[in-house]
């Protein structure tokens, strides 16, 4: 089987405010098709390494390649290339969903059919409707279709599924599957563990701006248990968040 090769490329990348590194020197490539996640608590550099890479803010040290483009020095050719989905996504308000996806489209100079993209996201019924009468989930499945309309690349995910209900969370994972499968590579940060331990195909686990370990869940699981980790087991074929999902359906409330 060939393997996938590289599609971004980070070499020793630095992002410093105020004279102190808040990315410090980090280093990891994404393969084509593959889901990335990027893990840490608060303040670990996650979201300001995705918005480096996005060519949102400036590059300070080190370097970044995305689809053999150089991130710093080639920001527009890039920003064709991804799709990025921010944690807290805006859109211009009265303006219905169908008429903003042909905006955006408009914008890179492509034409879509806006209603198969809502029809895929479980969105037909609101086409006519505005983002700010949307639920929490149905704007996070909508801020997805804006982020594809162009036929990104490389899909970016800052924390997606942050407030949302069981439901709405199970959807997204399976959209961001989705995603996965038509061959758009996918980069997210998340402070849910299940999730990454889903979706994730390798993690990169960030603290005070570096990387402290890489690699796929499975095989993260396995270092730790030959350090000797136990803790006490209690295995359970079900949790609570699946008698939730059971009694209440897992069909979106939207």
């Amino acid at each position: 089987m060939k393997q996938a090769k590289p599609i971004v490329v980070v070499k020793s990348l630095i992002k410093k405010y105020d004279g102190k590194a808040v990315v410090d020197g980090i280093s990891f490539d994404v393969k084509e098709g593959e889901i990335f996640g990027i893990l840490g608590p608060n303040g670990a550099g996650k979201t300001t390494t995705l918005e480096m890479l996005e060519t949102l803010r400036p590059i300070d040290g080190g370097s970044a390649m995305l689809d053999g483009l150089d991130v710093s020095t080639n920001s527009n050719k890039v920003k064709g290339l991804i799709g990025v989905q921010p944690q807290t996504p805006s859109f211009e308000e009265k303006t219905k969903l169908v008429e903003l996806l042909e905006f955006f489209s408009a914008a890179y100079g492509e034409k879509v059919d806006a209603m198969k993209f809502l029809r895929d996201l479980q969105l037909e019924d609101k086409a006519k409707s505005y983002v700010e009468n949307l639920s929490g989930g149905q704007r996070q499945r909508f801020s997805i279709a804006a982020a594809l309309v162009h036929g990104p690349k490389v899909f970016f995910l800052d924390e997606p599924t942050t407030g949302l209900d069981p439901q709405a969370r199970r959807n997204l994972w399976d959209l961001i599957q989705e995603v996965r499968d038509r061959g758009v590579t996918v980069i997210m940060t998340t402070h849910y563990m299940d999730e990454a331990e889903l979706l994730c195909d390798r993690v990169a686990v960030m603290d005070e701006g570096k990387i402290i370990a890489l690699d796929t869940p499975k095989n993260l699981v396995k270092a730790l248990l030959s350090k000797g980790f136990t803790k006490s087991q209690h295995v359970e074929q079900a949790n609570l968040e699946d008698v939730f999902i059971d009694l209440t359906g897992k069909a979106l409330r939207d």
